[in-house]
This record gives structure tokens, C-alpha cells and sequence, in this order.
């Protein structure tokens, strides 16, 4: 299992023993009605996870939908790695997952086999029953269930799995287990959680990164009604293997705790609180003389080189090429969650409970254990849905809090944090700078590439997801390649955001290749066709994500997307005009056409979106992938407005007015899906369908106007959505 993680899941275990072998009876329960309840180990945040992983155990299994229910998980290592993010949930559980479900299967026949005195391969299953045809006998699985847990448990590896021309579950559509919780607005979410004796916290953090609360004016808070205890918190260092911070280790922030009967009471207390600060080093940052600094550098030799391949230089001298140069900035962004961040949490007796949803709660559960000080089995953490994660639920520092609160006030503490919390305390998506220049020749090929990206980091270290993979594509399709890149310090914490490092350079890559297009005077799609068509060179350094890019599946679903948009074949009115681009991106294929009207006032009108991907040989329940793609295009159309800057060293966005979502006006009339099935291992979807519809819309904006975009928010050129 180890060898399914991802690197960051797999150092959060680094201290670990290997996790032992799955095991059934911790995900299968058969009640002695036939009812079969399934454990889902995964946090769902929206990506319905709920019901995919147990979808796979019952498929394998061989119940009936109707007949199962779903229970959440506790973090657990018996549940092998739970982790949430990275679109992992399919592929590293594709396998687990249907071989727990037809051990069970196998369990029961040898249930039913012994009670028969019969051999198990006489015996078959259907919806929830053996049978033994040759004596026209069968048994409930609940009939079976209590002798069939004394069987010995296969090994998972060794099970025989469903042919899939006999799916009954995988592959068709099943509605969300909790839907009519949502709908009827049942307690499902941590801010829900209510335990008895519970009070509520509110978090003042530092403003600015490792800053320190000297002093503040307790006594007074102390006094207002509803408050029971406040103090401040001095913060300490947290060794893990996970870091929240770069070059920092601050573990948990400095700040003062306001706990009360109510969390309008903390938080209307809060607004009475006057705290005074040390705010270190990072005091006086400003993103203004960042992005002057940035420029500085670019006109610079890089400070190191990702990838080189050929002679760029050469080739922009010649006289015979067009040469193409262009700055792309793209900014931090936060992730701004529907549901804040928050966490319930109950110390007691050298032991703490805690409800969250954390994307990697177990790495959660050994931060909370060393920073208290606790063996990590004295801390319980019961898994809840989240109103939205994006990457923003992985980080556990809500967690932290709470249980620091809990323990200091001897008390079960909730703790949720405001809008203005959430936005100016996120872990970014990490902004940047990306120095393009290109070469196409007389035909029109894209001949030579320089990328210079200047990023955050020190030394031969970017800010955590803020670093530039050299191998994305056009990487090994150009013979002349070189990608460089140079850093400047930063004193903000930042993160994995929804396809992290592809939402960024997809909207660079792109675009970019989409200008070298126009240059070539080629059709935008058949250009990339062409790219794509291209000869290889070898791979020369890991990919990263996933496995390599296969340029027979990405041409697949651009020629797919060209098809059902009608690419070339419509005549559009003045002012509208379509867009392309592709990108691979954890695992997915996605290629993405967008038609756009842009009126004499910049305002952008985004009238349909075709979406084309290739995320393997099954989907696994077709609903929620089309939802997942057409949310994916909703939050890309949100990046394209976001910005999150600083000002002597602080956040200066507070709420969603200054750092806005798209909202339901603005969203497009229509988001067409298709998926092409291809003979591979079935791939996750919550990243890999955003990243080319940002690019999509700018290019689409080109075509319409004239004006290439190349910094984002969108609002800096002039441009917003209708």
C-alpha cells in the first residue's frame, strides 16, 4: 500500500510500520436482514467519495445498491492510507477497495459451502445471496453473515475479481447518500457538531507570518457577556513530516483564544480586542516591490536550470523564424471554502476526541498527538463532511487549535473560524512569473522554447506547491527546450489548491502556445495536433504526478472536444468567439473548448463550454463525474477573478467582495461532458478537468478582441465577467 501514496502521504507516515493488510470485516457489516453497511474511509468534501469507494466494495461483493448503507470512517491506519486530495481516491483504491468486496464474497461462499457440504466453485452470487445451482438452494447473506466472519480471510491479492461486463453498480449513476441531509438542511458538517458541556472558541492569529502576540487586553474581554476564558496563545515549533510552512517550522500560529458560551459571543468579544504584536521578520512584505523584484530577476541569468534540450539561443537568432516573447503573472489565491474551516474538539484525561474534515486526518491525528504530547492511540478523530476542501482541509491546522483550546480551558471547545479567517490565514496557492519565449519557423513548428520562472523559495527550494514542473508539456515535443527558473524569499504560508501547480501553468502553458499559434498563423487546434504529433525526446527526469503523458490520449479527447463544439465549423457573430486548450493533470486527460461574447465595456459573457476527458476504462458513477468536471469549470472561472496580495506584510483581502467566486449569473448556461473510455486504469476527476479552462477563456477572449491576457485577476486588464 505504501507504494499507492502519494509523496506527501507517504512521508506523513514516514514513523509508521508499514500498514497492515486490509482486512473485510473492518469495511463489511451484514446485518441478519441483508442489510450491508459499508464503511467509506475517505473524507467526503464534496467529490462524493461517500458513495464511490463503498460502490466499488459493493460491486465486488455482489449486493444490491438498495440494500447498503454507508457509514463514515474514524482515522484509522486499519483503513489503509485516507487520503483526500490529489484525485487519488480512485486510483489508489480502485484495487483495494474491489478486493476487499470479493473476499467478502468469497467468505460467504465458504460460508454457504460448508453449510451445503458442497465445494465453493459450485457455488455463485446475485444480489446478495449464494446459490447452489445443482441443488436449486441459496442463503441471504445475512443469513450467512455470522459463520462466514469465522472463515479464514483470503488474501486480498489472490481473489478472484468481477468480469466487467457483469457491473451492475459500477458505472451507473447513484445519487449521494447524504443529498436529502443536504437538501433538508440535517446536521451533517463539522460546523454541525455539537457535543454536551460544548463551548465555542474564536482565534485571533497573527496577521503576519511567525509573528508573536506580546501583550493584549484580556481583562476586558474577560469581562464582556457569554466569555469564559481568554488567553493568549505564545504558538511553538511542531516537528512533522508534512511542514505547514517553509523555512519557518512555526507548527501552530501565536494569537489569543476568546472561548464563550456562544460563538457570537467570542466573536463579537473579539471585536473588542486590542492585541499588541511582534511581527518579526516578515513585517514589512508587500507583493508591489515582490512583483518589482520579480522583474529584476527575469532580466537576469536564472539561478539555476530545470531542463535544457537542443540550443534555444541559437535558434531565436536565426534569421529565418518568428520569435514570440511574453511575461505571464498569475497571483496567490485562496481557496475560499463555502464552509469555513472549524473543529470540535474534547481533552480530557490525557485524551482528546476531535471532528473535523481533514483530507489527511491521520496526519492530523499525529500532529494533535505531539503537540500534546500524547500517544497518537490517545487521540480519536471522528471524520465529518466538509462544505468544500480544494486542498484546504489537508493541512490540520484547525485541528491544532482546537485541541491546544480544549486542553487549556479543560472543556469540549468548537472552534470555527470567520470568512475573514479563512482568507487571510489560508495556505495560498502560490503566485508567480513565468518569462516565455518562443521561435515557430516558415512552416509554421514550434522550433524553440525559454521559460523563465521566477517563483518563492530559497536556495534550490520553492515554496511549498509553489514550485514549476519543466517536464509539462511542451517538454520533450520541442527540440530546443530549456526551462530556468530563480526565487525570492516569502513570509506566507501556501498549499495544494484543486490541481495544484496545473491550475497555474496551464493557464501560462496555454495561452502561451495559443499566442505561438496565432504567430504561425496556424489553427489553434491544429497546432496542438501537430505538437502533440511530434517527435519525443527521452524522458530525462521523474514526472511527478502520476505516471508520463501519453500524446495519443491527450490528441483523442482534443480531436473529441473539436467534434462536439463544432471547432472551425460555426459562424460566430462579431465579439464571440471560441477558445482551446488541453492539459494533463494528475492522471487526467482533459482538453476544453469555451465560447465567450465580450462587449465594448471588456465584460465577458461565457455562453457554453464543451469538456472532454480521458480519466481511464470505467467511471465509476457517471452522475457525480459530470458534476465534478462542471464544477471544476465553475472554480477555474473563479480563479480567473482572485487575488490575494500583501500590504507591511499582511493579507490585505478580507472576504469574498475583495476575493470573489463566480457567481450563479455569471456561470454558463451550458457545460457539455463527454468522457472517452480508454484501455487504462481507471484515474481520479476533482483536479484534472479545471486547469484547461482558464486558458480556454483567455484565448477565447484573444480571438474576440485582440487582447492577449496575461495577468491575472482578469480585473487588471480591464476585463470581469457579465
Amino acid at each position: 500500500m505504501l507504494g499507492l501514496y502519494p509523496k506527501a502521504a507517504a512521508l506523513a507516515q514516514g514513523r509508521r510500520p508499514a500498514p497492515a493488510p486490509l482486512v473485510p470485516s473492518n469495511f463489511i457489516s451484514i446485518a441478519p436482514n441483508g442489510i450491508v453497511t459499508l464503511t467509506a474511509k475517505n473524507t467526503e468534501i464534496g467529490q462524493n467519495v461517500l458513495n464511490t469507494l463503498p460502490m466499488l466494495i459493493a460491486e465486488a461483493l455482489d449486493v444490491d445498491w438498495k440494500d447498503v448503507k454507508i457509514v463514515r470512517a474514524d482515522a484509522d491506519n486499519k483503513y489503509g492510507p485516507q487520503f483526500t486530495g490529489g484525485s487519488s481516491a480512485t486510483p489508489m483504491n480502485w484495487d483495494p477497495m474491489r478486493q476487499v468486496g470479493a473476499a467478502g464474497r468469497q467468505m460467504l461462499i465458504a460460508a454457504a459451502a460448508n453449510t451445503w457440504g458442497v465445494a465453493e466453485s459450485e457455488c455463485s452470487t446475485a444480489s446478495g445471496r449464494v446459490r447452489h445451482k445443482a441443488s436449486n438452494r441459496s442463503l441471504g447473506y445475512g443469513e450467512l453473515a455470522s459463520k462466514a466472519a469465522t472463515m479464514p480471510v483470503p488474501e486480498l491479492r489472490s481473489v478472484k475479481l468481477k468480469d466487467p461486463k457483469d457491473y451492475k453498480i459500477i458505472g451507473t449513476s447513484t445519487i449521494s447518500v447524504e443529498t436529502k441531509d443536504i437538501l433538508t438542511g440535517k446536521p451533517i458538517f463539522g460546523i454541525d457538531v455539537k457535543v454536551p458541556g460544548m463551548l465555542y472558541a474564536v482565534f485571533q492569529r497573527t496577521p503576519v507570518l511567525g509573528g508573536k502576540a506580546v501583550s493584549a487586553n484580556l481583562d476586558a474581554i474577560k469581562a464582556l457577556k457569554g466569555v469564559k476564558h481568554a488567553f493568549i496563545v505564545e504558538g511553538r515549533p511542531l516537528r512533522n513530516d508534512y511542514p505547514n510552512y517553509l523555512f519557518e517550522d512555526a507548527g501552530f500560529e501565536s494569537g489569543v483564544a476568546i472561548v464563550a458560551d456562544s460563538w457570537w459571543a467570542a466573536q463579537s468579544a473579539r471585536e473588542k480586542l486590542e492585541v499588541k504584536w511582534d511581527f518579526g521578520k516578515w513585517g514589512a512584505q508587500d507583493s508591489a516591490e515582490n512583483a518589482k523584484k520579480a522583474v529584476e530577476l527575469s532580466q537576469q541569468a536564472a539561478q539555476r536550470t530545470l531542463r535544457k534540450d537542443g540550443d534555444a539561443e541559437a535558434v531565436f537568432k536565426r534569421n529565418d523564424i518568428k520569435v514570440v516573447e511574453s511575461p505571464y503573472v498569475f497571483p496567490f489565491i485562496a481557496h475560499g471554502t463555502m464552509e469555513p474551516q472549524n473543529c470540535t474538539a474534547h481533552y480530557k484525561d490525557g485524551k482528546v476526541e476531535l471532528w473535523a474534515a481533514g483530507q489527511i486526518p491521520q496526519t492530523g491525528r499525529t500532529m494533535v498527538a505531539q503537540l500534546l504530547n500524547l500517544p497518537e492511540s490517545n487521540v480519536t478523530v471522528h471524520l465529518v463532511r466538509g462544505g468544500g476542501g480544494f486542498g484546504r482541509r489537508a493541512y490540520n491546522d484547525y485541528m491544532l487549535d482546537a485541541a491546544w483550546i480544549s486542553k487549556q480551558v479543560g472543556a469540549p471547545v468548537k472552534l470555527v473560524w470567520s470568512r475573514e479567517d479563512d482568507i487571510q490565514h489560508d495556505h495560498y496557492r502560490c503566485g508567480g512569473f513565468q518569462f516565455m519565449k518562443g521561435a515557430v519557423d516558415k512552416d509554421g513548428k514550434l522550433v524553440a522554447w525559454h521559460d523563465h520562472f521566477v517563483g518563492y523559495g530559497e536556495g534550490n527550494a520553492f515554496a511549498h506547491d509553489g514550485g514549476f514542473n519543466a517536464n509539462e508539456f511542451p517538454a520533450r515535443f520541442v527540440p530546443n527546450f530549456v526551462v530556468q527558473s530563480s526565487v525570492m524569499p516569502l513570509g506566507l504560508k501556501t498549499g495544494a489548491l484543486r490541481a495544484p501547480g496545473s491550475n497555474s501553468a496551464a493557464w501560462v502553458l496555454q495561452s502561451f502556445l495559443d499566442e505561438l499559434a496565432h504567430a504561425a498563423g496556424k489553427d489553434p487546434v491544429q497546432f496542438r495536433l501537430d505538437l502533440l504529433s511530434a517527435p519525443q525526446l527521452p524522458q530525462t527526469a521523474p514526472t511527478g504526478r502520476g505516471p508520463g503523458f501519453d500524446p495519443a490520449r491527450m490528441i483523442s479527447v482534443v480531436k473529441l472536444v473539436a467534434e462536439k463544439s463544432g471547432w472551425g465549423k460555426r459562424q460566430l457573430p462579431k465579439g464571440t468567439a471560441m477558445g482551446v486548450a488541453f492539459h494533463f493533470s494528475h492522471r487526467g486527460y482533459f482538453a476544453e473548448v469555451a465560447e465567450v461574447t465580450v462587449n465594448a465595456n471588456k465584460k465577458i459573457k461565457v455562453n457554453k463550454v464543451w469538456v472532454a476527458g480521458d480519466i481511464g476504462s470505467h467511471i465509476i458513477n457517471p452522475s457525480s463525474a459530470e458534476t465534478q468536471a462542471q464544477g471544476a469549470v465553475i472554480d477555474g472561472l473563479s480563479e480567473l477573478m482572485q487575488e490575494i496580495t500583501l500590504k507591511n506584510g499582511r493579507v490585505v483581502q478580507s472576504n469574498y467582495h475583495e476575493h470573489p467566486m463566480l457567481r450563479m449569473s455569471q456561470a454558463p448556461p451550458q457545460i457539455e461532458v463527454h468522457f472517452l473510455k480508454s484501455n487504462n486504469p481507471p484515474t481520479g476527476l476533482g483536479e484534472p478537468a479545471l486547469p484547461p479552462i482558464l486558458p480556454a477563456i483567455a484565448n477565447a477572449v484573444f480571438t474576440a478582441t485582440g487582447e492577449r491576457i496575461r495577468m491575472l485577476p482578469i480585473t487588471k486588464q480591464g476585463f470581469s465577467f457579465a
